[in-house]
């Protein structure tokens, strides 16, 4: 087994195996016993629950019956929809269930060798960015001879049944699966990267163009292997699990089990005279009831459609709770949508591949400012800083840029009345291109981001970010608040995402002899005007150097122009206070750049904070002949080297 896998309780299946067959007995889990402390952790059963092994439900029992399919389940009487939902997503991805059920030909029944049975069984699951294996026992819940949970539509099949039981021993008990959400169970089967949608927020079944854009984004995580699950919440008054006149049931996820785009016409000798529909399949869980608008099984739409379409399609009229819609209906229709992402990470790949950083994290609280790490969101003016810290780097002009932030699965908390997700987000911030210890206090800095604030696990955001260096902040929403979190960052080049954890230069023998600062000094350069004209056509290729002791930051080109935006923040921790801060703007040659003007800056903390236009001038002193053009910065200097 591959080291990356952890062991779930410590229970080593091939071992625990081995002893059953050798001691000719069916396992038994004690870490997860068939009792009621199993089922429930507050509400008892209505009646008596008798756990059964699948040998005393059926004559034939296997993990698989023709394969695995999407169709081959059914919810029972928890109230479990999701988790349902996510494993029909899970059914149509071979190379995914593949990896939640390991080895599964040598888990299946061999009635040739029943000796070699122990009715004990394995599943992994992405537990908070480990692969974790979890071991069962094969002894279900049952009420009447019939399994009360989810279970196959064909008697003797019970992949689903299993993996149900595992999912809840890692959950706590059956009742901790009672209402969650179908995208985090896909993410624990997949270790994908969630991100929630709210149709009638933005406005999705109203705006055509948003509609459209919604479109293209899921027909592509679906075809590079994603998951998608969707949802109608129950709204003031109504109540979950009540169907609407259309046949959708509120409160119940449904898997998206296919996204196409469908073309309806004639082909013309020279043209293609034909109607594009956009059109999204969906799977109840329940298998059965399905919706009754256009392009429902029966409906009109499809004698539009050539049989060999439909086949294509693969458009069946059984009640089998799968069923077409158009995607504007989809979108009319339900509230809530879950997009599981499977970000390509492989360099052995066609398609994009994604540079990937993962960092553990946690909001800790303590009453010493500097020590706190729980400052709750960008409101809380004077603690917001006390958080958590990440800075990486976007290397290209831009680069998109995907951030998921996940929290702990609180549902282990449940019996203590804690189950419920916290209100979670983060923000982005562009900072100086050479920072390397903590933020105390945003001046300089542009905040170029802010995720949704919502009680989900996770929390995603997309955004396209321009070359520098940035700051990711976590946060809870309230301070004071305490939990583990990952925090997963997606870029085309390498970001070397790392946590500060610094607050100033540390003192070391060094220090005595080469001394230690006595003063840190920020500045952003925005912008130079009126340069000198370099070339033909009356522009020029100017960057800024800026010098302080030994060290020099050096901002990107800007081309052809004698007015440019610069927008380039540096940080100095200074031991030499009386040694100046050098700003040069330079024209960009091919041969060898061209000294167009500097300003020497004072940066002492009595020197005024707003920004400021100063005269170029030649190299020297300040008092050195003026040279075309001015540079605008806004420079902070402090003496106490945690104040900025």
């Amino acid at each position: 087994m591959s080291s990356s896998v952890q062991l779930f309780r410590d229970q080593k299946y091939h071992e625990l195996k081995g002893q059953c067959i050798q001691q000719r007995r069916l396992f038994e889990d004690p870490e997860f016993p068939a009792s009621d402390v199993s089922l429930f952790y507050q509400s008892a059963p209505p009646r008596k629950v008798e756990w059964k092994r699948p040998k005393d439900l059926c004559e034939d029992p296997h993990l698989f019956v023709n394969g695995i399919s999407s169709h081959d389940l059914h919810q029972g009487t928890l109230g479990n929809c999701w988790f349902v939902a996510a494993c029909s997503c899970l059914a149509l991805r071979k190379t995914l269930w593949q990896q939640v059920i390991p080895d599964f030909n040598e888990q299946e029944w061999d009635p040739k060798n029943p000796e070699k049975y122990a009715g004990i069984f394995r599943f992994r699951f992405w537990c908070f960015g480990e692969w974790t294996e979890v071991v069962i026992d094969d002894l279900l819940p049952t009420m009447d001879g019939k399994l009360i949970y989810c279970h196959s539509n064909v008697k003797n099949e019970f992949w689903s049944a299993l993996l149900e039981k595992a999912y809840a021993k890692l959950a706590g008990s059956y009742e901790a699966l009672d209402g969650g959400s179908a995208a985090d169970a896909i993410v624990d089967f997949t270790g994908a990267v969630a991100e929630s949608i709210d149709l009638v927020q933005g406005k999705y079944g109203e705006i055509i163009s948003e509609q459209m854009k919604l479109f293209e984004d899921l027909f592509k995580v679906h075809k590079r292997g994603g998951l998608i699950s969707c949802s109608i919440t129950a709204s003031s008054g109504s109540t979950n699990d009540v169907e609407t006149e259309m046949g959708l049931v509120i409160g119940h996820a449904y898997s998206v089990t296919a996204i196409r785009k469908l073309r309806l016409g004639e082909r013309l000798i020279f043209s293609f005279k034909a109607e594009k529909l956009f059109m999204i399949r969906l799977r109840n869980p329940w298998g059965k009831r399905e919706w009754n608008g256009a392009w429902s099984d029966n409906s009109e739409e499809w004698k539009k459609v050539s049989n060999s379409e439909r086949k294509s399609l693969g458009l069946t009229l059984e009640n089998d709770g799968e069923f077409w819609m158009t995607f504007e209906d989809w979108c009319k229709n339900f509230t809530d949508v879950g997009i599981c992402r499977i970000v390509n990470t492989s360099y052995f790949s066609i398609r994009k591949t994604w540079e990937k950083k993962m960092m553990h994290g946690a909001w800790a609280k303590n009453s010493e400012p500097l020590l706190n790490r729980s400052g709750g969101c960008f409101d809380n003016k004077e603690t917001f800083l006390q958080n958590p810290q990440y800075v990486f780097d976007v290397k290209k002009t831009e680069d998109k840029v995907l951030v998921s932030l996940q929290q702990e699965d609180r549902r282990k908390y449940k019996k203590e009345g804690k189950g419920d997700s916290i209100t979670i987000g983060f923000e982005i911030f562009k900072v100086e291109d050479n920072r390397s210890y903590r933020l105390h206090k945003l001046t300089v800095q542009e905040r170029v981001a802010t995720s949704l604030y919502i009680n989900t696990r996770t929390v995603f955001l997309k955004r396209i970010l321009k070359q520098g260096r940035y700051i990711l902040i976590p946060t809870t929403y309230h301070p004071g608040i305490i939990t583990k979190f990952i925090l997963r960052l997606f870029t085309d080049v390498p970001s070397k995402l790392r946590e500060l954890k610094a607050d100033k230069p540390k003192m070391t023998c060094w220090s005595l002899l080469c001394g230690y600062p006595r003063r840190v000094t920020q500045i952003k350069i925005h912008s130079a005007e009126g340069l000198q004209k370099q070339d033909r056509s009356g522009g020029a290729d100017p960057y800024v150097l800026i010098k302080c002791e030994n060290q020099n930051m050096r901002s990107p080109v800007q081309h052809d122009t004698t007015n440019a935006i610069f927008d380039t923040q540096v940080v100095f921790y200074r031991k030499n206070i009386d040694s100046p801060i050098i700003v040069q703007v330079w024209n960009s040659n091919i041969l060898c750049d061209q000294f167009l003007g500097q300003a020497v800056l004072a940066a002492s903390p009595s020197d005024p904070r707003e920004q400021q236009t100063l005269q170029l001038r030649g190299r020297g002193r300040r008092e050195a002949a003026e040279m075309p053009g001015h540079i605008t910065v806004k420079v902070f200097s402090s003496d106490d080297l945690v104040e900025l």
